[in-house]
């Protein structure tokens, strides 16, 4: 547990140092702080607190590909796809992860476009599978992380639309920050992900690490305990 926080709060630091650094380097030129949400590399310490992981449980490092490196995957509805982070042990994909954040200001646009890319992401991966693109594998387990920036804005109630016909309830006056929390819910009850984790962090104590999870289910724990895991059981396979 102690080990789990240290690893999420120096994830977090380095995610607003990152974040900070883009900001400066394109100044005025950057309308909205888009490079601060698009930027590659601000969710790097996640990813490499993950792989740090999985090697500490005995997964040899070749297996763990990162972004930047061989994090490409065949699908089906395109021809390839990038992941955050891979496991490919022995000609099998054991997992695939996808490492998300949104800062604002766009909270609605953006929540948008991550639950679109969430979805595209899982579909075409278990399609690809179901067509045995990834043969000999086993089903492999897939990850979604998505650190949310926590203003004022993204935790208060937002109001939806709704003129023909009516919204599920439990969007109804849901902040954003609530809207995540019932998509990393819904994506790991419908069985698109084995496993989501929301974390929330605001800019003033972010930068030193802070960081709250709003459901102990999509904790980063929670994350990690399913992956870890999945990968035991196939180094247990193997070493029989």
């Amino acid at each position: 547990m102690i080990d789990l926080d240290r690893r999420v709060r120096a994830a977090v630091k380095h995610f607003w140092k990152t974040r900070s650094q883009q900001a400066t380097r394109t100044g005025s030129r950057d309308k909205g702080g888009r490079s601060a949400v698009t930027g590659g590399e601000q969710m790097a310490g996640f990813v490499s607190g993950v792989r740090e992981i999985l090697m500490n449980i005995g997964l040899p490092a070749e297996g763990i590909f990162e972004s930047g490196g061989d994090v490409q995957l065949p699908g089906f509805f395109r021809p390839t796809k990038k992941w955050d982070l891979l496991v490919v042990r022995g000609g099998q994909l054991l997992a695939a992860m996808e490492f998300k954040s949104q800062v604002g200001p766009s909270f609605g646009n953006n929540f948008n476009n991550r639950t679109e890319e969430a979805l595209g992401s899982a579909t075409g991966i278990w399609t690809a599978y179901r067509e045995g693109v990834f043969k000999p594998s086993a089903r492999p387990w897939l990850g979604y992380l998505i650190l949310l920036e926590q203003v004022p804005r993204s935790i208060r109630p937002v109001a939806v639309s709704e003129p023909h016909f009516k919204v599920l309830p439990e969007f109804k006056g849901a902040s954003y920050a609530k809207r995540y929390e019932l998509l990393c819910q819904k994506l790991a009850r419908e069985r698109h992900y084995d496993a989501t984790c929301l974390i929330l962090s605001d800019p003033q104590s972010g930068p030193n690490g802070s960081y709250t999870e709003p459901n102990v289910e999509f904790s980063f724990e929670a994350l990690v305990t399913s992956l870890t895991a999945k990968i035991l059981s196939h180094l247990g396979g193997r070493n029989k």
